[in-house]
């Protein structure tokens, strides 16, 4: 009974040591078939991208009208009616405000009546002036009832053109009555109303042109250079996919003495009806001529001897050996303007101990 016990023991002992052989077996060959199946050696990419050697500066805007004119009535007058109202888009020659017309039409009547007046008077003298060169050439008349008759022909001739330059005048007062836009536009502003009696000149309706249309922004000094030589376009935050080309058409002569920038209007020659005044704008700068370069990690860049190169990564794991062209050296990149693709990944760690002949499996990517 006793052996029957140590024989069942040191069964269950060897049956056990055989499972845990085979356990770690197995896991031995899982091991040696994961490393079989994985491709090769570990590394670390980034993505080769491009970009302008002076980057690209943004600056946030607002659409703004060129022309903004302060319409006025030319002469003096009580409103009586105001036709538009703030944001109304108005025609050339449209009516936008009307005086009342009682003084100036009794002007322009007044007027009338001294030309009458003033041709009956030339009308006696003229006749006047023929009787008396009639009475001289037979010697009935004397030289001086002669220039006495001139003179009096000459000054009825000229109250008559003073009478004629009233009437045009009162004419022109009384269309001055109706205050008409010079060109197409937006009402941005009402200063009048009803009732309101305004003098000559006094700004009446505020109109923005909306055939030229400009963005307006802050530039700091620093970018002075770039806003006059550079190229300049615009997006809207309504539609930021559309790009509108902008150039510079004035910028301030001195810096705001609060924000230490210069106030610079940029035109938009291209804009169109989506494009409406006091939108927000953003003005991207950038230089007109600039080489393009990428920067990578120093660690990427690979020279023992020869020409500074990377190891750039294919799409099966395999890494090629290729020479670039380095622009500059920084703390801690390097600038390259050309040798790999845009949009090469290459290896960014360890390329001292890659072999072109072997294969890489990337683990990582950086965005550089």
């Amino acid at each position: 009974m006793f052996a029957r016990s140590i024989f069942a023991s040191y069964y269950r002992l060897i049956a056990g040591a055989g499972i845990a052989f085979l356990a770690f077996s197995l896991v031995g060959c899982n091991e040696i078939a994961a490393q079989k199946a994985e491709p090769g050696r570990p590394v670390l990419v980034t993505t080769v991208h491009y970009q302008p050697e002076s980057p690209a500066r943004s600056f946030v805007g607002t659409i703004r009208p060129r022309i903004e004119t302060d319409m006025g009535f030319r002469v003096s007058g009580k409103v009586a009616k105001r036709l538009v109202e703030v944001g109304q888009g108005v025609e050339a020659g449209q009516p936008l405000a009307i005086l009342d017309e009682v003084d100036l039409k009794l002007q322009a009547e007044q007027a009338q009546a001294e030309f009458s007046a003033a041709t009956g008077v030339l009308a006696q003298a003229a006749a006047s002036e023929q009787r008396a060169k009639d009475l001289r050439a037979k010697g009935w008349t004397t030289d001086a009832q002669m220039d006495q008759a001139r003179a009096a022909a000459d000054e009825a001739r000229a109250r008559l053109n003073r009478a004629e330059r009233s009437v045009d005048l009162t004419k022109n007062s009384l269309s001055y009555a109706t205050l008409l836009a010079d060109a197409k536009g937006v009402v941005t502003a009402t200063l009048i109303e009803p009732g309101q009696v305004v003098a000559s000149g006094q700004t009446a309706i505020r109109i923005a042109r909306v055939a030229e249309k400009e963005t307006v922004v802050a530039i700091p000094e620093t970018l002075l250079g770039r806003a006059r030589d550079g190229v300049a376009s615009v997006t809207l935050w309504s539609e930021p996919d559309r790009k509108y080309a902008a150039k510079l058409r004035e910028i301030a002569p001195s810096a705001d003495p609060a924000t230490r920038t210069y106030l610079a209007k940029f035109s938009l020659p291209e804009a169109d009806e989506k494009v409406s005044l006091g939108m927000t704008a953003t003005l991207t700068l950038s230089d007109a001529e600039t080489s393009r370069v990428a920067r990578l990690p120093l660690s990427a860049l690979f020279s023992q001897g020869g020409d500074p190169s990377l190891y750039v990564v294919g799409d099966s794991g395999e890494v090629t050996l290729k020479p670039v062209a380095v622009k500059a050296y920084e703390s801690g990149d390097v600038v390259i303007t050309g040798g790999v693709d845009e949009g090469a990944n290459v290896v960014v760690l360890g390329v001292q101990k890659l072999d072109p002949a072997q294969k890489v499996r990337v683990v990582s990517s950086l965005s550089f």
